[in-house]
């Protein structure tokens, strides 16, 4: 059963045929558009996103603390950019690795609702740098939950 599941996430030929499940298919899709969403608004539009989406307060100081902010995030969402490009070249031309990338998707969803809580204190939770939740915290146990059935749909072979 291993066995299987590992020639599922690895397989020995990345070609365009995808096996699993169709919902898991276009799921997948449907997830890497929204995250393509989230990094270009990280990548371009950080302060709007910093503050209106993210909820995160300005912090102010001399010299102001907010120009290096934004540059951290603006990074973030560049770095959020490259996986998802990946992801779109694996949609098109190599689909056979999806469920290999539900597992990455899945690692970092499940890592902010389980990992974080116990690494770092959850500045979000506190209210001192924020003026609401931030989406992503909110929406993590959401997401990691529908990544893990998206993923277990993926590794159905189809008959």
């Amino acid at each position: 059963m291993m066995d299987g599941i590992l020639n599922k996430l690895l397989p020995e030929s990345a070609n365009n045929d995808f096996r699993g499940h169709k919902i898991a298919l276009w799921g997948f899709i449907a997830f890497t558009l929204l995250m393509t969403w989230r990094s270009i608004i990280h990548m371009f539009f950080e302060k709007y996103g910093f503050h209106e989406i993210a909820n995160f307060s300005t912090i102010t100081g001399d010299p102001d603390p907010m120009i290096l902010i934004y540059r951290f995030f603006s990074l973030w969402g560049f770095a959020q950019l490259i996986f998802c490009v990946v992801c779109w070249v694996v949609i098109f031309r190599y689909k056979a690795l999806i469920p290999l990338m539900y597992l990455l998707w899945l690692f970092e969803w499940s890592f902010r609702t389980f990992g974080y809580p116990f690494i770092r204190e959850d500045i979000a939770v506190q209210g001192i740098y924020t003026v609401g939740a931030t989406p992503g915290a909110v929406g993590a146990p959401y997401i990691t939950f529908l990544l893990i059935i998206l993923f277990s749909l993926s590794l159905i072979q189809k008959k």
